[in-house]
């Protein structure tokens, strides 16, 4: 057998510092795209502030104008960053995919019982995760102080009920990834293990009809099967049940902002613009934060095939190249 090269630190991470540049040029656009996510606040501020206190339509005109054609741009940010992150999602697959294949080859040859294929639809959830709305979520996130502190510019007093708000959904995300962490962990196990023993099961199919042991396997699998529903069931009740209370928080916290403004607005602390674009702001504060829940089952099912991946990688290094040896005649 060919020998082996020395053991490489970590080939995924170099794979994706390799894109570093486009995944540079992803957070750019969302940094564009979050700050023109202020363009409605400030609108509504300036229609109940200033259009209505004058009575001028050609304010009003003007003012839509400029606001529809930052929507118009915002969407083609949105739509050329959704183009790169796919690109780059297909680059990392095409960049991985042999090394994987050789690695899973290797480690099929040292274990036959080892599920041939699970390597490739690790590598394949790690594009879906880096090509879908998860790792928006994760670039969009950073940006919620900002409109924390443009909050917080109208008034404390709005901006201390988004604070609590922002870190109330924060300790429920907290709690979704403390709870559901295991039973995911040993739903993938369970999942791996059926799928090996099923694997081994059909590539032994005559045998198993000939000695008559179809009915033993089978209860054999479907108590490997039954566990990882069992606790796939309790990964995403928990996971649903935080996940209608976050919702519930946003919903509840984007009225309270509303009323809370109003009674600053009735006593002359802030302006009825100030009021409604608080409200919009509100939504944006805890809208990045929701998101990361919604998705942390994706991104807790990411990060256990990243680290099967490496764990392989890492136990079959590459071959080292052989000798060229001349076309034979």
């Amino acid at each position: 057998m060919t020998p082996h090269a020395p053991r490489s630190r970590n080939e995924i991470l170099q794979a994706l510092a390799a894109f570093r540049a486009g995944f540079v040029s992803v957070g750019c656009f969302s940094a564009v795209i979050n700050l023109l996510m202020l363009a409605p606040a400030l609108y509504m501020l300036q229609v109940y502030d200033r259009v209505l206190a004058s009575g001028n339509p050609m304010t009003l005109l003007m003012l839509t104008l400029m606001v529809a054609g930052l929507f118009v741009f915002m969407g083609v940010l949105e739509w050329v960053r959704s183009l790169l992150i796919i690109r780059l999602g297909t680059q990392l697959d095409l960049r991985l995919n042999a090394r994987v294949f050789d690695a899973t080859f290797e480690a099929n040859l040292r274990d036959p019982r080892q599920s041939s294929v699970q390597a490739l639809a690790d590598l394949t959830s790690l594009r879906q995760f880096a090509t879908g709305n998860a790792l928006f979520a994760f670039f969009d996130a950073p940006w919620f102080p900002l409109y924390l502190a443009v909050i917080f510019l109208f008034s404390p007093w709005l901006g201390l009920l988004a604070l609590g708000g922002a870190l109330l959904l924060m300790g429920l995300a907290w709690l979704n990834q403390r709870l559901s962490r295991e039973p995911l962990a040993e739903a993938g196990r369970l999942s791996i293990a059926a799928s090996q023993q099923a694997g081994g099961n059909l590539r032994n199919a005559e045998s198993i009809e000939a000695m008559g042991m179809l009915g033993a396997l089978r209860q054999r699998w479907f108590a490997l099967h039954h566990g990882f529903l069992a606790e796939q069931n309790l990964a995403s009740e928990r996971a649903a049940a935080l996940g209608a209370w976050s919702r519930y928080v946003r919903l509840a916290l984007q009225s309270l902002v509303l009323g809370l403004g109003a009674w600053l607005a009735l006593d002359g602390q802030i302006s009825a613009g100030m009021m409604i674009a608080g409200s919009i702001l509100m939504g944006r504060v805890l809208a990045p934060i929701d998101q990361l829940i919604g998705v942390w089952k994706q991104w807790s099912g990411a990060r256990q095939a990243y680290q099967r991946l490496l764990a392989l990688l890492q136990a079959q290094p590459p071959r080292q190249s052989g000798m060229p040896l001349p076309a034979p005649r």
